[in-house]
């Protein structure tokens, strides 16, 4: 059996199986993106059954799926059966960033540097951070939030593989669905893209401690905007 395209990938878009793709894996990026945007609310009870049968998948990999994402942190196991989105109190949110913000500093100055030593043919390697500089800015323009969110994840992301160091990319690929699923509560966006943009300036002009100093200032800023939507959303 195969899974429907009645489901949202990263960007936004429907999006078909491939031959080499997993059902498990489709299934928990369907499932993923739905904790994000929230159509699966934080606290919501997770069914595994309506989920197979939205999908039009079995329940075998859907169950993988979700399990994957208890792992993940996007879910939380209930204490008989089932799973239910987990919900993000504001000591999760200071764990988190207590952990990415090294991190996050880390791959930028790794950025800068790698393009500082680079060759100057070797300048493409910027061209996906600026392509999600410029899709989150026309996403903002044309009023679509999910897409602009997707856009901002996708920058940071490059910003890892910019900074080309396989341990870094398994400790943020472990950190990546609840970074997500807080930016995606984010209610000030214009002040984050504009701090992106300083980022990739740096750099594109590979000043390591400059990239450093201004990621620092974004993750403090993203980390205060957290805390604020957690705290809202907690509220009765």
């Amino acid at each position: 059996m195969t899974a429907s395209t009645n489901w949202k990938g990263d960007g936004g878009q429907p999006s078909a199986p491939t031959p080499r793709t997993p059902l498990s894996e489709l299934a928990r990026q369907a499932i993923r993106e739905r904790i994000i945007d929230g159509s699966y609310a934080q606290g919501a009870r997770v069914v595994e059954r309506e989920i197979a049968q939205d999908l039009q998948m079995s329940r075998v990999p859907v169950r993988e799926a979700l399990r994957a994402l208890v792992e993940e942190g996007l879910l939380d196991l209930l204490p008989h059966s089932g799973v239910r989105v987990r919900r993000l109190e504001r000591s999760d949110v200071v764990h988190l960033y207590d952990v990415w913000e090294p991190l996050a500093i880390q791959a930028s100055r790794l950025a800068a540097h790698r393009v500082a030593v680079a060759a100057p043919e070797e300048s493409s390697a910027l061209e996906g951070l600026q392509a999600a500089l410029e899709q989150a800015e026309a996403a903002a323009a044309a009023g679509e939030r999910t897409r602009e969110n997707n856009a901002g994840t996708a920058f940071h992301d490059r910003i890892v593989a910019l900074a080309d160091n396989p341990l870094l990319t398994q400790l943020m690929q472990r950190l990546n669905g609840q970074l997500r699923l807080l930016f995606g509560l984010n209610t000030e966006p214009t002040p984050m893209r504009a701090q992106h943009r300083e980022m990739y300036e740096r750099i594109a002009a590979g000043d390591a401690d400059a990239a450093g100093a201004i990621t620092l200032l974004h993750v403090r800023r993203s980390r205060e905007l957290a805390l604020q939507a957690v705290t809202a959303t907690a509220m009765p």
